[in-house]
């Protein structure tokens, strides 16, 4: 079982930054989704095996910056100017398998979920 630890969340003001990291038990395709009360799961970024392409919401992309660094099987989800919209649930993904420029977009393509961290964006 692939095991994915997250941390990073916690309450920031609107403008406001965090940088979440979820550590892996190995080297998938990863990003990150989140979920706010009464809505689906979304997409909001990820990146690929190799470190290099990215993939971004449209609500996420200029404000958000995802990375990796894989000789600590970590991801990293920087989160600037952050907005009340942004309150949710935050969870960690991993597929089992892909190539080394393989994208996660959809949820339905996700293997491996964090237990998720709350990030609140609140005055």
């Amino acid at each position: 079982q692939v095991q994915l630890v997250e941390s990073g969340g916690g309450l920031v003001q609107p403008g406001g930054s965090l940088r979440l990291s979820c550590a892996a038990s190995g080297r998938y395709p990863m990003g990150w989704f989140r979920q706010a009360p009464g809505k689906e799961r979304e997409f909001v970024a990820s990146v690929a095996w190799n470190g290099v392409e990215t993939r971004y919401a449209d609500s996420a992309r200029g404000r958000f910056s995802i990375s990796r660094d894989n000789a600590k099987n970590t991801i990293y989800l920087q989160m600037n100017s952050l907005k009340p919209e942004d309150t949710a649930v935050y969870y960690c993904a991993a597929r089992y398998s892909g190539s080394m420029y393989y994208l996660l977009r959809a949820v339905d393509e996700i293997d491996y979920w964090g237990q998720g961290t709350q990030v609140s964006v609140s005055s």
